[in-house]
């Protein structure tokens, strides 16, 4: 069992599948169909991400590296929970970013149900964990790969 120590951004427990980005995740472009279309399992929409793209995210644990793209993507994060299409959790290798950052905030203020969010977990984390993982988050920071497929 891998066990990793991050920073609880929002603290939280959760227990879920992983779903891992090599690459910047960008927000509108993952979600847009999605939250404007009623895909439940929000089916990801980056034609430009080929490590998530058409995968369903929600409720899944998303390993990433960071977020990138339009200063929307807080609004989205926040849409994509409040319409309980988010990821179970977020799990970011470096720091988070003030896009992800401002998404998890407003989720958990906004809908009073955090979206677990752990940042500096570490390259060592990205390159250990593999989508189909089953991930389990701690509120401590502490997030630890329980199997693997």
């Amino acid at each position: 069992m891998n066990v990793f120590q991050g920073r609880p951004v929002i603290p939280g427990t959760a227990e879920a599948t992983a779903l891992v980005s090599h690459g910047g995740f960008n927000t509108l472009a993952s979600y847009q169909k999605s939250l404007m279309f009623g895909d439940k399992t929000a089916k990801c929409g980056d034609q430009n991400n080929p490590d998530l793209y058409q995968k369903p995210m929600a409720g899944t644990a998303l390993c990433l590296p960071q977020t990138i793209g339009s200063t929307t993507g807080g609004m989205v994060l926040y849409c994509a929970h409040a319409m309980e299409r988010s990821p179970a959790c977020l799990l970011f290798a470096g720091h988070i970013d003030s896009l992800a950052a401002a998404g998890a905030v407003l989720s958990h203020v906004w809908t009073n149900r955090p979206l677990p969010t752990v940042d500096c977990l570490g390259e060592e984390f990205l390159n250990t964990v593999k989508t189909g993982d089953r991930i389990r988050v701690y509120e401590d920071g502490k997030v630890e790969i329980v199997s693997r497929p």
